[in-house]
């Protein structure tokens, strides 16, 4: 038995998805950064800047009253990929998502995981290996209890000491 893929954990959410990215990069060869590499900026009209099938099923999941929200801990100044996120948060705001960002100079006293992870209902965790360069190396679902609670908390107090996306002020 295979394990279920994010888009299978999406669907079958009842309250609570969140996720904690800690990379001040991915995946660079993305056509949507690339695109906003060279333009600065993202066509609304234009889906194809933007959209990927993650937004939609971000939509159906708030449709459905589950709670999707979104930190993340960044480097300071920030590297032009978490700009390009920062422009992307718009959308993802407009589709349902909660977004806030943390310095990563302040979160010196807090136990961090160091992976970033999804995690559905404060049961299930999806943790993502990623190369040096920002590519998935692999997703790793996780079954300890002791774990799942330690990262649900490890969530719980970036998100409760970031800014939320539309106050966060790029340095």
């Amino acid at each position: 038995m295979t394990d279920p893929s994010n888009e299978e954990l999406f669907q079958r959410s009842r309250l609570s998805i969140v996720h904690l990215e800690l990379r001040d990069a991915y995946m660079m060869d993305d056509p949507c950064w690339q695109y906003w590499q060279l333009h600065r900026k993202l066509d609304p009209e234009d889906r194809s800047t933007w959209h990927d099938p993650y937004f939609d099923r971000m939509v159906a999941a708030v449709q459905r009253g589950v709670s999707v929200r979104r930190a993340r801990v960044v480097s300071e100044p920030v590297s032009d990929y978490v700009r390009y996120e920062h422009a992307m948060s718009a959308i993802h705001e407009v589709a349902g998502e909660q977004i806030r960002y943390l310095a990563r100079h302040d979160t010196v006293d807090l136990a961090l995981p160091a992976c970033d992870f999804w995690l559905f209902d404060d049961e299930i965790l999806k943790v993502t290996h990623f190369s040096g360069d920002g590519d998935v190396v692999r997703r790793e679902l996780v079954q300890d209890n002791n774990l799942v609670t330690f990262y649900s908390r490890s969530f719980e107090l970036v998100w409760n000491r970031a800014t939320p996306q539309q106050e966060y002020l790029l340095p």
